[in-house]
């Protein structure tokens, strides 16, 4: 999984850096679609944390044929709902955009982006539950290579879409509904082959199934849907500092992305394996592979962070032809990536509470590192000190919600005790 997301990761990447070859206006333009984009994430990465839950566990439990059921009706629901978001956004985005705080003059540019850009996100969507599927069956040979395919296709399909057959900001977009198109195919026509999907017996199966799926979606996809707003009212907050700083603030997100690919690998990884040892009941191992997985990230994203503070003068560069939206990024990647370590402290707790049944307590840590630490900080600091009180508040705010996950994880979600036996025991297939 760690060689998939670095290569969809570096993808992006590089695709920010095409895009930044054509001006300040197209680059901003992402930038206002980052949030937006981060929507639409919420909904395909809460049901694959309720399929990566429910298929595991029914699993470990040797009801085979339920899994295979389960899969089915994760791709159709995730078919409908994708489709029906990207539906209302393509409808709501004059009023999308001038609430992000986008000029007039930049409204033609995305428009004109957004229609292949949302035909994409459906596309990833379909791509990521296929993912989930595999995953959720202990398989993750075939989404990596399949991911890296995807973005080398990506890359390779970039400059020719935007440079070649001049189609600008939109030809990025293209580039990556091609990219995806493949991916779907061969991630779809392997699921036969592998046995992950199956018809449901009848339709009591069918709707029993939707329930089950439905009480960890629901609390997974309010868990997703909070960082979307969050980043919205974060762009609106940067905006207040001019195109520019949302500029450099959306290439900041792409690294940081980029940066979080250990942490990020992790909550892909781990809840299968946490699936199954509560299949078992076996805590100590349970909470074992969390301090690993925690101890882990916080020494990486440390080494990380010196790594990228060190380049951040020729990345700035590469990254952005602009030299005043080279500078803020400069600041920015000299400050925040420091406090990644404990974003990925954050993103493994939440990961690992869903896994383990209590996707209300997934929620509640999502919602007070974003809406209790992270905004509020980022607010004083913008306020306080202008562009670099933003990024320290951004960077104080990730420390802060660390500490509060770290604790409420080992406060309610493990606890040797009859306690943690019964929430352990929640979900019943």
């Amino acid at each position: 999984m760690l060689i998939g997301v670095l290569a969809l990761m570096s993808s992006q990447l590089v695709d920010s850096a095409y895009i930044g070859q054509l001006g300040t206006q197209p680059l901003a333009a992402v930038g206002f679609t980052i949030p937006v984009y981060q929507l639409i994430i919420g909904i395909q990465v809460g049901l694959g944390i309720a399929t990566t839950t429910v298929i595991s566990t029914a699993l470990g439990a040797g009801r085979n044929r339920y899994a295979r059921q389960l899969g089915t009706l994760v791709l159709a629901s995730g078919f409908v709902l994708v489709a029906l978001l990207c539906l209302l956004i393509w409808a709501a985005q004059q009023s999308i955009i001038f609430t992000l705080g986008a000029s007039e003059e930049l409204y033609p540019l995305v428009r004109e982006y957004w229609l292949p850009w949302l035909v994409s996100c459906w596309l990833g969507a379909m791509l990521y539950f296929g993912y989930s599927l595999f995953r959720a069956h202990g398989e993750t040979w075939l989404p990596g290579m399949v991911m890296v395919l995807t973005s080398l296709l990506n890359v390779v399909l970039d400059p020719v879409f935007i440079f070649v057959l001049d189609m600008g900001l939109a030809g990025a977009a293209w580039a990556t509904i091609c990219a995806f198109g493949v991916g779907c195919i061969i991630i779809f026509a392997s699921m036969p082959r592998k046995r992950l999907i199956g018809w449901p017996d009848n339709t009591a199966g069918m709707v029993a199934g939707l329930r089950c799926l439905m009480s960890f979606m629901a609390p997974s996809m309010l868990s997703q849907f909070i960082p979307p707003v969050s980043a919205m009212v974060a762009t609106v907050i940067v905006a207040v500092n001019g195109e520019h700083a949302v500029a450099a603030w959306g290439l900041g997100s792409r690294i940081e992305l980029l940066s979080i690919i250990a942490a990020l690998s992790l909550t892909m990884a781990m809840p299968p394996m946490i699936g199954r040892l509560r299949g078992s009941n076996d805590i100590e191992q349970v909470r074992q592979l969390v301090r690993k997985a925690v101890g882990f990230v916080v020494v990486w994203q440390l080494t990380l962070a010196v790594i990228v503070a060190s380049i951040s003068a020729p990345l700035s560069g590469l990254l952005t032809s602009d030299e005043m939206t080279a500078a803020i990024l400069g600041e920015y990647l000299w400050i925040v990536p420091v406090s990644y370590g404990a974003l990925g402290v954050c993103m493994i707790m939440v990961s690992v509470c869903s896994a383990m049944g209590m996707p209300r307590l997934a929620l509640a840590i999502s919602a007070l590192r974003l809406l209790g630490c992270y905004l509020p900080l980022l607010w004083a600091g913008s306020e306080l000190y202008g562009l670099n009180g933003l990024f320290f508040g951004a960077m104080s705010g990730n420390f802060l919600a660390s500490f509060m996950s770290w604790n409420m994880y080992k406060k309610y979600c493990i606890r040797v005790d009859s306690g943690y036996t019964r929430s352990a025991r929640q979900v019943t297939i």
